[in-house]
């Protein structure tokens, strides 16, 4: 599985998904890019978008993508916030499905 870390979650979460292809979004030249130019860039690249942006979905289309997005919903998006959701993250990742949203939450 093919994972893209959007830019406003902190890159240590990758030393957490071991068990995936984790990429991050500044790895990619990404960082900058506003979010619809984002969702097309990975289109056959990448299988998820794991983001805590919340408006992701409401702002931008992913019904039909061949991708899915999972967000996730801490205290913060700082890294010991994020690291609380992991079992959860990881269950949502094994249930991911193109074109869906996901919300991950304690």
């Amino acid at each position: 599985m093919r994972i893209l870390l959007d830019n406003c979650v902190p890159v240590r979460l990758a030393a957490s998904l071991k068990a995936y292809n984790v990429m991050t979004a500044l790895e990619m030249g990404w960082d900058r890019k506003p979010d619809p130019v984002l969702l097309e860039l990975m289109k056959g690249k990448f299988d998820v978008l794991i983001t805590v942006d919340r408006n992701i979905a409401k702002q931008n289309r992913i019904e039909g993508r061949e991708f899915a997005v999972i967000v996730l919903r801490a205290k913060s998006n700082q890294i010991k916030h994020l690291l609380q959701l992991l079992p959860q993250l990881k269950a949502a990742l094994n249930q991911a499905v193109t074109g869906a949203v996901i919300e991950v939450t304690l």
